[in-house]
């Protein structure tokens, strides 16, 4: 679980919610957790680059659709910075950044 600081929970309801299609899954006021039904192994990444000599990103989201995904960030003006690529190694993925400034590798297995 990731735990990213915010005075603004609006703006992850649209980016986490809206566009990646996470639901709600806790809601404190001061802590909102997003989330999905799918059983998923815990997983931390450390690297030295984020591959094809991208930065690291902060986060890394799979999604069922990448190209749903992709168009309806590039509809809500949301820049893109990079991709969206097929990598070597067997994911289809772009970079976007969410509303707090942390890069995020949005991503499928092909």
């Amino acid at each position: 679980m990731a735990n990213i600081e915010t005075s603004d929970a609006e703006k992850a309801a649209f980016f986490y919610g809206e566009m990646l299609g996470l639901e709600l899954l806790m809601d404190h006021g001061w802590l909102r957790t997003y989330g999905s039904a799918e059983t998923m192994r815990v997983q931390v990444s450390f690297a030295s680059e984020g591959g094809s000599g991208t930065p690291v990103p902060d986060l890394s989201i799979e999604v069922d659709d990448v190209e749903a995904a992709l168009a309806r960030f590039k509809a809500a003006g949301i820049p893109v910075e990079y991709g969206p690529v097929s990598e070597p190694w067997g994911v289809r993925r772009f970079y976007v950044r969410d509303p707090f400034g942390k890069l995020v590798n949005i991503l499928q297995h092909e």
